[in-house]
This record gives C-alpha cells, structure tokens and sequence, in this order.
C-alpha cells in the first residue's frame, strides 16, 4: 500500500501542470489535421441546369474535382480529376455544363494555364477519371480569365502575357479545340477589360506611368477616357446596369468622398448618380451582387465588424430571411446558382461553425442540408471572435479581431499578434483556422486591421503611405499595450506570426521593437525592400507606381534611405527573439531571397535562426503536407518560447517533410539579384 500510495503521489506530480486551474477547463487538444487537413467536401458548384453537383475532396491523398447526380448521395460522386502534383483549389462549369474547367500552376510559380474535363466522357475500363486537357499550354505565361460569355458558351475571354510579360493580350478560346484568337493587343497599359450584357467588350481600364486609373470607352479600335481617379483614389466598374449603358462604379474619387460607394455612370455622357453608400457611414461598400437573369441588383454587401448587406430585390431579401431563421446566429454566402436562380447553393459559418452547405429551392423554399466541410470539428471546442477597437500612438482608432482561449480566465495570457497580408487587404469576422488553432493552445490572438488596412476609408488607407515598420508597426506594438492594459496579456509572452505583409511585419516587429516580442514567425516575409520591390513579378507593372507611393520610391535618394531604413535587414543586429523564417522556393511576390537575407545576417552574427524552405511552394504553402510540417513546427516554436500547449505528435509523411525542408542556415548561399545587390549599405 505504500509502494502505491508513493507511485500516486508522483504520478500527480507528474500530471500537476496539466491538472492547474488555467488548464484543467480547457478542451482538449484540437488535432492540426481537423483544422488545416484536407476538407472532407469543399467547393461546391450547381451545373448551370441543377441536375450535378460538383465538389472538391480528396482523390488519391489530394484534393480534386468530383461530380454526382443533384439527389445522389455523396458516395456515389465520380472523381473528375487526378492532379496529385498540387490541389485543385477552385473551378467552374462552363455555361452550357458541358466542361468543367480550372486552373494550375506549377509548384506555386503563379504562371496558371487552364485545363478541362468533360463529365460525361466515356471512360474504357482502364481510365478512372476523365482526361484533363490544358486549353492554354503555355510555359512562363501568367493566364487570367477576364469574361465568362453566356452568349458564346464554348469560349472564354482570356489574358496572356506571352508577348510582353507586364501587360496581357486580350484573347478568345475556343473550350473544345484549345484555339486562341487574338482580339485586342494591349499597347495601352490596359489592366483590366470589362464587357456588357450581351459579351461585347465596352469598357477597359488603363494604368497610366503616375499611378492614377483611366477608365476608356472601347468603340472599335478607339478607346475614350470617361474617368479617372489618382493614385490616392480608388474606381472600379464591376457591371453594367440593366439598361446596358451606363456602368455601377465603385469610387471613393473627390475631396468629398472618403468611404467609397456605387455610382451609375454613364460612359458616354458622364453623367453620375448615386446608387449605394454605407448607410451607417462606417465602412467601404463591399460587393455589388446582380442577377445574371434579370441584369437587376440584388445586394449590396458592407464588411464592417460583421457583414451587412442592404437588399435591393425584396424577393431575394425574403427568401434570405427564410433561410436564416433556420440558420440563426450564422453568416450566409450564396455560393452557386443554377442559371434559371430557382437553386442556390449557400454556405452558413460563424467563428465557431466552419462553413456548412446548404441547398435552398427558392420555388418550394426548401432548405436541405448537403454537407459540413469539418464534420468532426467540436463548436464547443472553438472560441468565439469579437471585434475590439483600441487607440494607436497618434490616436487613430484600429478595429481589431481578438479570440480568447476556452476554459480559462483572460488574465496574464500568452498572446499571438496575427497582422494580415496585403497589407492593402483586412481581417474579417467569421472561421479563422489559425485563429482557433493558437486559442486552443492557449493563446489570446489579436488581428489588427492597422492602418493601409482596406475598407475604412482612403483616409486610413492613405495614412499607411510611407508608413512600412513605422506607424503601421505602431498600430500593433499599440494592440499589444491594449492587451496589457485589458490584464489579458503576459508582457513577457507576446509573440507576432504573420505572412507576406504579415511576414514583413514579424520581422519589423522584431527589430525595430525587439524588446516587445518573446517569439516571431515569418512566412514569405520580406526583409531587404529594396530588393522586394526589384523582383515584384513584371505583370505587376499596373501597380508599381502604388508600391512607389505607399513604401518608397527607389528612383529617388530619400526614397532609397527610406526603404533601406524601413527593411528590417537594415536592423538584423537588433534581434534578439527567437525567429523562425519560413519561405516557398518558387514565390514570385516575395522572393526567397527575402528570406536569406534574413538568415544569413543572424547566422553571420552566431545567431540561432530556424529555416523552413519548401522547394515545390510560392507565396504561401497550399501542398497539405508542407502545411501541416510548418504548422507543426510552428507550434513546437511557439510553446517553447511562450510556454503554449502544443501538439506532439505527427504522421510519418509530415515528420519526413519537415526533415526534408528544414534548411541549416550554414548552407544558405546569397546571389545577386538584378541590380539590387543583397547588402544593405
């Protein structure tokens, strides 16, 4: 009995910090692969005349296409596709159904070219899934799809930058024979082309050397200005009216107009009349939807702490209604509808309810469930997001996404700063993997949408200008002192993670704030501005001069020392956090110089730094098993500096992957890059 007594007195020794009241209530561990895994059903489509139903699961260990009846069950879907070199990630039917079509890179170089497959193909034996052709077969060529034609159902209007890398043609393909058939050579620093009811192409949008935006009436061969907006502005046609006349245009254009709103402008006259602005004055107008049936507007969406929308079609807005009193509490997002609109399919998430799929027949007002994309994901494991504003250091208020972790007082907790990508994009409300990942172990995460962030007003977006690691950096390192002061954060446990923008800021935070961070994690981050800003891909040639005007201007000396000071390379000898750099070999955004730069200067000061680089990855990761090894390695990183729960195990493959793309910074070797050299002077 003593032998026993003693053996327990241990064995609760042992157990004493998992049995402490700030971890005893918390859920359990949520497994890496039920939050980041492969969707069991995703990506749902109707075919134009409701008879299938197209989704994405996996095929052969990856995601691909699959298609079944409209009323068959799940199991009896076919697959459509066998891309086991990357995820199909989005698609669509071709007008008439009779092709599915999508789009693939290779190894994450953003050079996309577009395949198709034909679901009703007869198979021999032998074959188990239809025979994806590539309609566009081009290598080096970034491929965008500007018109899906309904009145030519065969054909797309596409975008090809094979004859000048900057700028993209204009082309017709023909679905069924790959052919391509050149309808305007763009000479004209055109970015974008915009066609009217009938598929006739009207309008395009020029990006002239000082960065403002000139819309243009296309009548044959000639193109006539009708508006403009400087580089300080925004204006974006998204549709023509149902009179095919006059364009709904997105601006923010005029000393008057901070938030942006729709306008009905007519081309030919300009003659301009307001059609939507946020009715609160809080936000920019979101989404236009419009019925391709009626050519009527439908909603208008605004993103503010959660979405709203203004109804325009009352019959639409009663049937929203009928869905939502079934769906209470959750945010609805019509997905697909068949081209008659009688069925929509519609997703329904909250922070705490991944995406649900719901068929809804507008003629019978049934709503019928079709799947959960995370059915074994526990919503009272998840952590519910509250939109929070705090003040930064000269005062602007910066709206904000905080999530608590279950099961435990929000008092002195370890904390993950999580700055967004873009950084002219922002946070919204809703399922954050990411998010429900750190809370659960045990982190407070803030998501701040700092200033440059999009949809506040030109006059927040503007305030970024110049502001790359100095007030935009202020806006976190602020977030974090509202944390301190709520009680809710630990000082000396913050730790920053971000990407591309977000990566940047990791590291800004860690350099230019280094006795802020306990622990930073950088994917695809740049370092070195000035060489970020050389190797930004040449289609990107429409925006450079808003790179120039929002981070520095390389063609000037105070634009120089400005980029040199704000790249956080300049300030490597400042860090003093434990760094984990993570980088795709084959980003064209954000070069992986970017991130050797980084390693070689704290490995040149004997400094520890770990290096995940994935040699069939771009900007970000999107093959599962490289994910699941930076996610899990990640979290290792984090738990050990911030003294987080974290989840040892892993399957083979991922622990083989992780092996395969850790980089001993020793061998990192740094190249020229163009006329940028790699050393900061």
């Amino acid at each position: 009995m003593k032998k026993a007594t003693t053996f327990l007195s241990i064995l609760l020794l042992a157990l004493l910090p998992w049995l402490s009241p700030a971890q005893s209530s918390q859920p359990a561990l949520i497994d890496r692969e039920l939050l980041f895994g492969d969707p069991e059903i995703s990506g749902a489509q109707l075919s134009p005349d409701g008879k299938f139903l197209s989704f994405i699961k996996p095929y052969n260990g990856t995601r691909n296409i699959w298609v079944k009846g409209l009323n068959e069950a799940f199991d009896k879907a076919r697959p459509m596709t066998n891309d086991q070199a990357r995820p199909v990630r989005g698609y669509f039917w071709s007008r008439d159904g009779k092709y599915l079509l999508y789009s693939q890179d290779k190894g994450g170089d953003e050079n996309f070219n577009i395949y198709a497959v034909n679901p009703a193909e007869t198979l021999p034996a032998s074959q188990a899934v239809p025979a994806a052709r590539d309609l566009t077969g081009l290598k080096g060529v970034r491929v965008l799809i500007y018109n899906v034609p309904l009145t030519d159902p065969n054909s797309l209007f596409i975008g090809l930058n094979e004859r000048d890398k900057a700028w993209h043609d204009l082309y017709k393909l023909n679905l069924t024979t790959g052919e391509k058939t050149l309808v305007r050579q763009n000479n004209d620093r055109i970015g974008a082309w915009e066609f009217d009811w009938n598929d006739q192409l009207r309008v395009a949008s020029r990006s002239n050397p000082d960065g403002s935006t000139e819309w243009l009436r296309v009548e044959g061969e000639k193109m006539t200005p009708f508006y403009k907006s400087s580089i300080d502005e925004q204006s974006n046609v998204v549709s023509f009216a149902k009179d095919n006349k006059r364009v709904y245009l997105i601006t923010n254009m005029g000393t008057n107009r901070d938030l942006s709103e729709i306008v009905l402008l007519d081309p030919a006259t300009g003659k301009e009349e307001p059609f939507q602005a946020d009715p609160m004055k809080r936000v920019d107008v979101g989404n236009l939807t419009i019925s391709e049936k009626t050519h009527e507007p439908i909603y208008v969406s605004f993103e503010d702490e959660r979405m709203r929308r203004v109804w325009k079609d009352k019959e639409f807005e009663k049937d929203f209604k009928t869905v939502s009193s079934q769906l209470p509490g959750l945010d609805l997002y019509p997905a697909s509808n068949t081209t008659d609109e009688r069925l929509w399919l519609i997703s329904a998430s909250s922070a705490t309810q991944p995406p649900v799929t719901y068929l809804f027949d507008r003629q019978t007002k049934k709503l019928t469930k079709q799947y959960e994309t995370r059915p074994k994901l526990k919503s009272s494991d998840l952590a519910e997001m509250k939109a929070v504003r705090y003040k930064s250091s000269d005062g602007l208020e910066i709206p904000a996404y905080l999530t608590l972790p279950k099961g435990v007082a929000a008092k002195n907790l370890p904390i993950i700063i999580l700055p967004h990508g873009g950084p002219w994009s922002r946070d919204t409300y809703g399922f954050n993997a990411m998010h429900q990942f750190l809370a659960n172990r045990g982190y407070a995460v803030l998501s701040p949408n700092f200033r440059a962030s999009t949809g506040y007003g030109k006059k927040f977006l503007n305030a970024g200008n110049n502001e790359w690691g100095q007030k935009m950096q202020d806006d976190l390192t602020w977030g974090v002192k509202y944390l301190i002061s709520q009680g809710i954060a630990d000082p000396k446990k913050v730790g920053i993670m971000g990407g591309s923008y977000g990566g940047y800021a990791t590291l800004a935070g860690v350099t230019f704030t280094p006795d802020l961070y306990a622990a930073g994690v950088a994917i695809v981050a740049p370092s070195n501005l000035t060489t970020l800003l050389t190797t930004i891909p040449p289609y990107w040639e429409a925006i450079r001069q808003q790179f120039h005007r929002r981070m520095g201007d390389p063609s000037t000396e105070a634009g120089k020392a400005q980029l040199i000071r704000q790249s956080p390379l300049t300030a490597a000898d400042k860090i003093k956090t434990p760094l984990l750099v993570v980088q795709g070999a084959n980003d064209p955004r954000v070069n992986k110089a970017e991130s050797d730069q980084i390693v070689v200067a704290l490995r040149d000061r004997n400094y520890p730094v770990q290096y995940l680089l994935a040699p069939d990855e771009g900007h970000g990761f999107v093959r599962p098993v490289n994910n699941m090894a930076m996610l899990a390695a990640s979290e290792k990183f984090l738990a050990k500096q911030l003294n987080g729960r974290y989840q040892e195990s892993m399957s083979p493959a991922v622990a083989k992957r992780l092996s395969e793309i850790t980089v001993d910074p020793k061998t990192v070797e740094l190249k020229k890059i163009g006329k940028a050299t790699m050393e900061m002077k």
